[in-house]
């Protein structure tokens, strides 16, 4: 790499907010077959307040590895830590949230109404909700629609409200999977200026899955770039650029040339997920 460090091996943490260990995933389809390979010896630190993003090609397991930290479900071996506590298949509400592509909005409930589902799910006072849900919304410039549903808002506006769920839940960890994937390339910007931000503001735990490479610079403290299934990590990237980052970062000669840098890491490797997307079953070596 001509830009940032690139390590090899995954970054230890003295205490990690997230420990992952060895884990492979095997999904196996009905009549006892082997099934597909998505994941292989995964090991990574995360640590706290550090935004790290999983870049790879598609089909190479980021989402699934998401999946398996915010305990979704089990790995087929390995395990997972979060702040010393092992996931074992089972949510952890208390010190996760999660932001997904798709909006998870009640669509016959308003947003505050949302908010306040969300918040009694995870056991907060009642008398704190509402507070907790404008303090939230205020943050990324929603406060005013409240009391809207979520079909008289935006796609952008309806990410900027997931975004603020994940805030208002006051958990130390957030998980999302391509949250402005569906959004124009300004939208995106602007979002994810707010989410450097956010990180700034709270020192969150951010891991947080994109297709996107300037994403993934703009964004990250660290990128993981995945291979082609099986999911293994490749290398990890350091984005050395403190939060919160403005725009005029990605006019930098060195943010062009990390992102033209990922390209190069991945451009086999997505060639190769395109071969195997053709042959299911195949693994590769």
């Amino acid at each position: 790499m001509t830009v940032g460090d690139t390590l090899i091996a995954p970054q230890a943490s003295v205490n990690p907010a997230i420990s992952i260990r060895n884990v492979t995933q095997r999904f196996a389809p009905a009549g006892g077959a082997d099934g597909v390979l998505a994941l292989d010896n995964v090991s990574l630190d995360i640590a706290p307040g550090e935004f790290v993003c999983l870049l790879g090609p598609s089909g190479c397991g980021k989402s699934t590895l998401l999946n398996i930290v915010g305990g979704l479900f089990k790995p087929s071996s390995g395990e997972v830590t979060v702040a010393g506590r092992r996931v074992d298949g089972a949510p952890h509400p208390d010190e996760i949230a999660f932001v997904f592509q798709e909006s998870t909005l009640f669509p016959w409930y308003t947003i505050i109404e949302n908010f306040r589902i969300a918040l009694k799910f995870q056991g907060a006072p009642k008398s704190e909700r509402d507070d907790r849900a404008m303090e939230a919304l205020q943050a990324v410039g929603m406060a005013g629609f409240a009391r809207h549903y979520p079909s008289q808002l935006s796609i952008g506006m309806r990410q900027r409200v997931n975004l603020a769920r994940g805030i208002c839940v006051r958990t130390n960890i957030l998980l999302m999977v391509e949250p402005f994937a569906a959004l124009d390339e300004q939208s995106r910007m602007v979002l994810g200026e707010d989410l450097s931000i956010l990180l700034a503001k709270t020192g969150k735990t951010i891991v947080f899955v994109t297709h996107s490479l300037a994403e993934a610079v703009f964004l990250s403290d660290r990128i993981v770039v995945m291979t082609a299934r099986p999911g293994r990590i490749k290398t990890i990237v350091n984005v050395n650029e403190p939060h919160p980052r403005a725009p005029d970062f990605m006019l930098e000669p060195r943010f062009g040339e990390m992102r033209n840098d990922l390209f190069a890491l991945l451009r086999d490797e997505i060639r190769q997920a395109m071969a195997l997307q053709r042959d299911p079953l195949k693994v590769r070596a």
